[in-house]
């Protein structure tokens, strides 16, 4: 039994949070809004943050340039505006990207005139600002963890910045802000979550708290997209009702929780090929490696009774694991040898491999590969 954890996130939920919390944005008179083009004012946090920087009375600078996967240019490029504006803290919103750059950004706010790749000197950097996450996804759990997927520009690889200065200081999960969004968009964000669950359950890291937070997040999961629950009363745009977008908002926190303790598994850097090359969504790319991930770790008798308990835990079978979440990923696309050769060169060094009771070699990555994309 082990039950060690740590969160230093304090977590506000439930629709109206940001307006009814207004005072916590009172950490300075100055602040850098962190957004991507559209889904800050689509989904209506960009309005609730406004209202409640007017009511701390704090003027702002809006950084609305984070694209999908940022980069790490955009991302120096965003301190530096936070450090001339006289930013005193940084406030996140969107989904994944953003919430990651914000992290980034306050970051090279605190430490202006570094270079870009000197981010990852972090013993060397002051601390970052401090941050406000309000995630606009239910998928990536960035508003609860360190963590920062940043694309790097000279060879458009992922590398993760992770420091203990870049957890968000209040971290608001409304579940209206997710209604806006599409349905393949809320599947894959979803997705998403659902393997941080699972691929930190299986962590040799895992500890009774995260696995308690993965199962929760994930059984939640499995209910709206596998069984419909929830799913009485008005949908919205994206086919969903009130009630799974707070199953699902509130799943993806937990899932954040999880691999605050834990980190992922190889889904995930196996996945980041088909996003960055072939630009599937982040969440489908990793839940198609799902049911390689099941048979490689059940050739293992601890990943054979962790999956076990997983399965049971959420209420379904391992072998429904194995064929659903694939299936809901539905990623169709097709690879010759030399691409596979050059995807497994580009992630084959990833800390992952070794975050599950089997660890995969070159070969088998490129196997995988070759089974599902041939």
């Amino acid at each position: 039994m082990k039950l060690d954890f740590y969160m230093p996130t304090r977590v506000i939920s439930g629709e109206g949070c940001v307006k009814k919390n207004a005072g916590l944005f009172s950490l300075g008179k100055k602040c850098i809004i962190v957004t991507g083009r559209r889904s800050a004012k689509a989904s209506g946090a960009l309005d609730d943050v406004l209202y409640a920087l007017g009511k701390a009375g704090c003027e702002y600078v809006l950084f609305d340039k984070i694209g999908e996967n940022p980069l790490l240019s955009v991302c120096a490029e965003g301190g530096k505006v936070a450090a001339e504006f006289g930013a005193k803290f940084v406030v996140g919103i969107g989904g994944g990207s953003p919430l990651d750059a914000s992290k980034a950004i306050a970051a090279f706010a605190a430490n202006p005139g570094i270079e870009p790749m000197e981010l990852y000197n972090t013993e060397k950097l002051n601390p970052s600002l401090p941050i406000i996450g309000i995630p606009t996804t239910a998928g990536t759990g960035s508003e609860v963890n360190p963590y920062a997927v940043i694309t790097l520009d000279e060879s458009n690889k992922k590398k993760t910045f992770k420091s203990e200065h870049s957890y968000f200081k209040y971290a608001f999960i409304d579940p209206k802000y997710t209604c806006s969004l599409g349905h393949e968009y809320s599947v894959s964000t979803a997705l998403d979550a659902f393997c941080h669950c699972i691929e930190s359950y299986l962590s040799p890291k895992s500890t009774d708290i995260s696995r308690m937070f993965a199962v929760y997040g994930a059984r939640l999961i499995w209910d709206v997209l596998v069984r419909g629950e929830l799913s009485e009363g008005e949908k919205d745009a994206g086919g969903f009702t009130y009630l799974q977008r707070e199953a699902l908002a509130y799943a993806a926190t937990a899932g954040g929780v999880a691999i605050n303790t834990t980190g992922t598994g190889f889904p995930h850097p196996l996945g980041y090929n088909l996003t960055l090359e072939l630009g599937v969504p982040h969440g489908k790319a990793c839940a198609v490696f799902t049911g390689e991930y099941i048979k490689y770790n059940a050739r293992t008798p601890e990943g054979e009774k962790l999956l076990a308990e997983f399965a049971a835990g959420i209420g379904a079978s391992v072998d429904e694991i194995a064929e659903q979440i694939p299936k809901l990923a539905n990623v169709n696309v097709k690879l010759d040898a030399d691409t596979i050769k050059v995807y497994v060169e580009k992630v084959k060094d990833a800390s992952n491999y070794a975050n599950s009771p089997y660890k995969i070699n070159e070969e088998e990555m490129a196997e995988i590969y070759r089974k599902l994309f041939s």
